[in-house]
């Protein structure tokens, strides 16, 4: 799954920190801080669960990213997310294609 870029609002354009630049970067302990420090100001806010869901898969810990995948994709707040590669998809969605990644990787790793 590709980690978060920015969030759209009622179709206005909202570049949040979401530790994209840590996680490309490679620098998944730094990411992880981050956002589960910015979570405490903004729980269950769908680009930060994603984007740690993304950082402890990078970590190779699937229960985790399973979680935080499961806590995005059952959010009461959702909104249109821009992937790394461009593409805008509903935050639930992009919980729900990530979370079916962890899962098949899991499978195929048995």
């Amino acid at each position: 799954m590709q980690s978060v870029t920015a969030v759209m609002v009622d179709q206005q354009v909202e570049r949040q920190d979401v530790a994209y630049e840590q996680l490309v970067a490679g620098q998944t302990e730094a990411a992880v801080a981050e956002l589960e420090a910015r979570l405490l100001d903004h729980p269950g806010d769908p680009a930060l669960l994603i984007n740690l869901g993304s950082a402890w898969s990078q970590l190779g810990n699937a229960e985790r990213a399973e979680y935080y995948y499961r806590l995005a994709r059952d959010a009461d707040e959702t909104y249109e997310l821009e992937l790394a590669d461009g593409r805008w998809i509903d935050s639930r969605d992009a919980a729900r294609l990530a979370l079916a990644s962890v899962e098949l990787r899991a499978l195929a790793s048995r």
